[in-house]
């Protein structure tokens, strides 16, 4: 077997494209989504990573630029391996805790990115209804992770470990 030239070899990795999501939910365990201007389906507060940033970073910077929350997010929940589709690459999901907010906090955000129309807190059903079906199971997966367990795995939304 013929070995490639390092450099060779590291211009043929596979590149993934990830993203970032933030769960705040409240006492009822309504979780908060966001509206994005641009897209037909409601969201996490997040976005994709951005070159050269990890995730984490990535989920502190959309949660500030989104809601105006400017705090670290909490312990990662849920990393969701995606199969590539006809429209994206394949890539990974990383979703974190945010902690608990209240109705009186998402009333009292100052929404200034002209990417979020609006925001809210749901049930899991009813955030089922606003989101993508992906999402959706990612979702559910999320919040149901013990305080004490570690980040569940998930395909395409199925919990596969953790």
């Amino acid at each position: 077997m013929d070995l490639l030239p390092f450099d060779d070899y590291v211009r043929s990795l596979n590149r993934k494209r990830m993203s970032a999501g933030v769960v705040f939910s409240d006492a009822a365990q309504r979780v908060l989504l966001v509206e994005p201007s641009y897209k037909p389906h409601w969201d996490l507060p997040g976005g994709a990573v951005d070159a050269e940033e990890a995730p984490w970073t990535t989920a502190a910077r959309e949660v500030r630029e989104e809601l105006g929350i400017d705090r670290p997010p909490g312990r990662l929940l849920v990393i969701d391996y995606l199969s590539s589709d006809d429209r994206m690459p394949e890539g990974l999901a990383f979703i974190f805790d945010g902690g608990t907010i209240t109705g009186t906090q998402v009333d009292g955000l100052s929404i200034t990115d002209p990417e979020i129309l609006s925001a809210g807190l749901y049930t899991l059903d009813e955030a089922a209804t606003k989101i993508k079906p992906s999402l959706a199971l990612r979702l559910a997966v999320a919040m149901n992770t013990g305080p004490d367990a570690g980040p569940a795995l998930c395909e395409n939304g199925k919990r596969v470990a953790g």
